[in-house]
């Protein structure tokens, strides 16, 4: 692999939404870390073709077509986890969906259905899976959920978006709060605008996009996905032994002003 510090060696990491952005810039950079990692995403082609490349490199890698909206499909991941590598030590649940432009009321609801259920339910999904096996671990384990500015304050994304990350926000505080004595700590990112293909596509459809949410970034610009990766690196990391139930913030300083 690339050159790591070792800060995840011997630990088993899933990640979700894994397949393209953050999720893969994560998926490389926890495998350059020493991590062996299981990667969930529907994308079965991006996803395996990430997979050999991360084993091709040195690292290990397992991929899992599944969508964290099905509970099954979450539980899977899981069991391939602790089936190939021993262990479940750490997850990024990553997974996220989201739209553009439409005023509440002219929000379909089938648009907020799917909103609340890959960005909420997906996290939900994806703790009731991971928390057992973590639970029955002497060493326990670490959970990062992928929320953003938008679970903090209203940043011109659609309303159910706001919505559902306010309510990973709410979710990773409540579990952290249950689990904390029991070796597992999860915390959350607080991710602004990244340069990921989704993003690329958004700003295609909308350029002005890109100009507000430089605007909004006291740097001025974008985060790459590698940046987001590396914070999630550390939260999962026994560097961070004593942060629990944390937003951190990922966003070029937009919540600071």
């Amino acid at each position: 692999m690339g050159q790591g510090t070792g800060l995840l060696n011997d630990r088993t990491v899933m990640v979700t939404g894994a397949s393209s952005g953050i999720g893969a810039a994560a998926a490389r950079l926890f495998a350059a870390e020493g991590a062996a990692v299981v990667l969930m995403a529907r994308r079965t082609d991006a996803l395996d073709k990430l997979a050999a490349e991360i084993r091709a490199d040195g690292g290990r890698a397992e991929a899992v077509t599944g969508d964290v909206t099905v509970p099954a499909d979450a539980e899977r991941v899981v069991e391939r986890a602790v089936a190939a590598f021993g262990s479940l030590d750490g997850a990024f649940n990553n997974a996220g969906w989201g739209s553009i432009g439409t005023r509440l009321h002219e929000t379909d609801d089938a648009v907020y259905d799917r909103i609340m259920d890959v960005n909420v339910r997906g996290v939900w999904n994806c703790l009731k899976a991971q928390l057992p096996v973590m639970l029955g671990q002497d060493s326990g384990g670490a959970v990062v959920n992928t929320s953003s500015t938008a679970g903090s304050f209203a940043t011109g994304a659609v309303s159910p978006y706001v919505a559902a990350k306010h309510a990973v926000l709410g979710l990773t505080r409540a579990a952290a709060a249950e689990y904390g004595t029991q070796g597992i700590r999860i915390n959350a990112l607080m991710v602004g605008a990244t340069r990921t293909e989704l993003m690329e596509q958004a700003i295609e459809a909308v350029p002005q996009l890109e100009q507000g949410a430089v605007a909004r970034a006291v740097q001025q610009r974008l985060a790459e996905p590698a940046e987001v990766a590396r914070a999630a690196a550390w939260l999962l990391s026994d560097q961070a032994s004593f942060v629990t139930g944390g937003a951190v913030p990922v966003d070029g300083g937009c919540s600071a002003v």
